[in-house]
């Protein structure tokens, strides 16, 4: 009998030993998911949805390095991205690498202590000072590797133009023209719509330098030498209301995707976005002749290019894994990323002569060299509680649906930033 029980004992442990194996790798976990032991995995949180399949190419050149590393990307859509990133962050989870929006917004998150600090980290020397403050906090301490740069302009389809005898504007005058030529012969001279916000501050930020006196203007205004109740800024506004008239029927009711889809689909001849929808819309419709142009002045001033860092990727200070972050943000300061990013995101890289083999993505570097102003509502007036980029945002919404006038839109943004921008006070 003692034989019997010795075998059955045996046989127990054998069997529990088993099933905890097997509970053990089901069960695997938000850091750790591997059969190793000795690799983790790393989550990346981001708004743009759309770059899922160039990240994996970024992630698969990163394990050639670091097999034992495992990076998922996991992005949220735009429009929900900031609410899920807060308030698991809140919760003290979220992803490992955090995609950060570009100045105020990001740096929010770092002043609540949600970002780690990371000074020194090998190749942050890599990029230009100024690159470099765009998610730099107010403690002098850096909290994110910068992407790359972005501009906004306005893009337009080679084909229609040639069909109805165009050219690229070199006036604000011929702009106007362009638009009223393809309304009159039956052509939506401009893809755009109103129902989301941060489509309206990105086109003021297009076609409002034009008015405003480009960078001398942005120069004043930051120092407080001038406010939104000047003549140049209502008349910027004044201009957004007068543009409705070349943008598609119910422009209210339409988002972001229904306005890149009038675009690619030769709907619309205008497209004023910025330059990431470049290989969007090369997907959606690869025959596109696509152009672009800087907005000409109307105030006998040169061209502007909006121009900003956007977005950089930082660490979230909850992260179990942070070692193995600082080397994936590392991997994102090396020339061999920057061309790999150039090349598959049809991209301008925030590193420093990274060149791509895109000839409109090279037109855009040369023109923002000649045509840069900043993004004046995100760079110095993302501050404020609803932030005055919102609030621009949300009058210009009222105005488009007859709720509010040119002046009431200027009146509500001023007495917003006055609230907390120092200049103003």
């Amino acid at each position: 009998m003692k034989g019997i029980g010795r075998i059955w004992l045996l046989s127990l442990m054998a069997l529990m030993l088993i099933v905890s194996t097997a509970c053990s790798n089901e069960s695997g976990g938000s850091n750790s998911d591997n059969n190793d032991e000795d690799s983790v995995t790393l989550t990346i949180g981001s708004w743009r949805t759309e770059d899922s399949a160039n990240y994996q190419k970024v992630i698969e050149a990163f394990n050639e390095k670091h097999p034992d590393i495992e990076v998922e990307f996991k992005p949220s859509k735009n429009t929900e991205y900031n609410t899920i990133l807060n308030t698991s962050l809140q919760a003290g989870e979220g992803p490992d690498i955090i995609h950060l929006r570009p100045y105020a917004p990001g740096l929010e998150l770092a002043k609540a202590g949600y970002v780690e600090p990371i000074d020194g980290l090998n190749g942050l020397d890599t990029f230009p000072d100024e690159t470099l403050q765009a998610s730099r906090g107010e403690d002098g301490k850096q909290y994110g590797v910068p992407l790359n740069l972005s501009t906004t302009q306005v893009f337009y389809n080679k084909a229609i133009f040639k069909e109805h005898g165009l050219e690229e504007p070199k006036t604000w005058d011929e702009f106007i023209a362009i638009n009223e030529k393809l309304k009159s012969e039956g052509v939506t001279p401009l893809a755009f719509g109103t129902k989301e916000g941060w489509l309206l501050s990105l086109a003021h930020g297009i076609f409002g330098p034009a008015h405003l006196g480009g960078n001398e203007f942005v120069e004043k205004i930051s120092k407080g030498e001038t406010d939104f109740t000047s003549p140049e800024f209502v008349k910027s506004i004044q201009v957004m209301e007068d543009l409705k008239e070349y943008f598609p029927n119910n422009s209210e009711g339409l988002g972001m995707e229904d306005i890149r889809t009038l675009f690619f689909t030769g709907q619309a001849a205008m497209f004023p976005l910025g330059s990431w929808e470049i290989e969007v819309l090369r997907e959606m419709n690869p025959d596109l002749e696509l152009g672009f142009f800087p907005m000409p002045s109307a105030v006998g001033g040169e061209p502007t290019l909006t121009t900003w860092v956007d977005g950089s990727f930082g660490i979230n200070a909850n992260s179990e894994h942070k070692e193995e972050a600082k080397k994936f943000l590392e991997f994102l300061t090396t020339e061999e990323f920057g061309e790999l990013f150039t090349t598959n995101f049809k991209m301008i890289s925030a590193i420093p002569g990274v060149q791509s083999d895109n000839e409109l993505v090279n037109e855009l570097s040369k023109a923002v060299s000649e045509y840069s102003t900043p993004y004046m509502m995100l760079v110095y007036f993302a501050g404020g509680n609803p932030s005055s980029k919102v609030t621009i945002e949300t009058e210009l919404q009222g105005m488009y649906i007859g709720e509010q006038d040119v002046d009431g839109v200027v009146k509500t943004l001023q007495e917003n930033t006055e609230a907390w921008f120092e200049p103003f006070q």
